[in-house]
């Protein structure tokens, strides 16, 4: 049994992480987070009494109480997925992006490095630092680009994907200078079950089910690589058991989609599968309502993952179409929990989403 450090283990992906490796593996998850308005404790609900399973609501900026989880826990691994990461947060409000992303992946490397170095050697051979980061970096692409590789030189548009580029940079300095076995990941847009109702999808489902506006910007022709939540825990356990140190490995789910698609494909599903709709409400798609386009929008990313699946065996098991109807079917079927976060239930206040 290993012991993993899960930072953000209760944000979207870091949930689906931890609830992957209880269910699937024999292993420890330590679980870091400080429960921004993104981190929630009911997306852990189901597996929250397991021994296997533990919390700690740290900031990872603080390094005392990191050095103190450290100590306390001897992890064998560390996921590194605390984030901000949100887009249009980011531009409104950028310095809690360069806090966290930057400053607080630099105060988790020298808190792991000095924890590292206690340890013994053949410890130390065992122990991994993986970074989990996000195929903004790269920038965008013209519609008939190639795809992004490992190796597609960095460009990012936006504060987050500015501070994520940092934060990946960050990490590999600390292999090279330090000898930290550090691992990265650079991954296509998430979507699935848990995920926080500011995002296109969940935010499409449930205005749609009140019958509010589902916003679009610009005329919805961005193009995303769409990957099912659950493929990517699966993709991120499998790098960190057989990943090599020093490497870089894409991680997409080989579906792009315009977001107008997406939002399109949204309302056909939820025809089908609820159509007794709100009052004011003849077609859900009559509800799609162009927006302003934000500034420096990205085009379109696209992830090149032949890497990750020729060396590491890993390829998505969802289609876009078999992990939509999912992702949708769990908010009809889970109410409780998005209305929770609708409420602010889940921290205890009232949130003002967006919608």
């Amino acid at each position: 049994m290993n012991k993993i450090l899960i930072t953000g283990g209760a944000g979207f992906i870091g949930s689906a992480v931890v609830r992957h490796i209880i269910h699937n593996t024999q292993d420890f998850a330590i679980v870091v987070d400080k429960l921004t308005y993104a981190g929630n404790l009911d997306s852990l609900a189901e597996i929250s009494a397991d021994p296997r399973y533990a919390f700690e609501q740290v900031d990872i900026n603080d390094r005392a109480a990191l050095d103190s989880v450290f100590l306390h826990y001897q992890p064998d691994a560390v996921m590194h997925l605390a984030a901000e990461s949100h887009v249009d947060r980011s531009i409104d409000s950028p310095a809690a992006f360069i806090e966290t992303n930057v400053v607080g992946t630099y105060q988790l490397l020298e808190a792991a490095r000095q924890y590292w170095l206690t340890l013994s050697e053949p410890a130390r051979k065992v122990f991994r630092f993986h970074h989990i980061s996000t195929d903004e970096v790269f920038g965008d692409l013209q519609a008939t680009d190639a795809q992004f590789t490992e190796s597609t030189l960095y460009a990012p548009s936006s504060p987050y994907s500015a501070s994520k580029a940092a934060s990946d940079h960050l990490v590999r300095a600390w292999l090279r200078t330090y000898g930290l076995p550090t691992l990265v990941t650079n991954c296509s847009n998430n979507y699935g079950p848990y995920h926080f109702p500011e995002k296109l999808i969940p935010l499409v489902i449930l205005n749609a089910l009140a019958g509010k506006p589902l916003p679009v910007y610009g005329d919805g022709g961005q193009i995303r690589d769409w990957l099912y939540v659950e493929d990517h825990a699966r993709a991120l356990y499998q790098v960190l058991a057989k990943g090599g140190v020093g490497e870089t490995y894409n991680i997409g789910g080989h579906n792009e989609r315009k977001n107008i698609e997406v939002v399109e494909g949204i309302c056909a599903l939820l025809e089908e599968l609820v159509p007794q709709k709100p009052s004011n409400v003849e077609h859900y798609r009559d509800l799609i309502t162009f927006v302003k386009d934000r500034p420096g929008h990205d085009l379109r990313y696209a992830i090149n993952a032949d890497k990750i699946e020729h060396e590491l065996g890993w390829k998505p098991e969802e289609t876009f179409e078999t992990g939509l109807r999912k992702t949708v079917m769990w908010y009809l079927n889970n109410q409780t929990w998005w209305q929770r976060v609708q409420n602010g239930g889940y921290r205890g206040e009232r949130l003002g989403l967006k919608g």
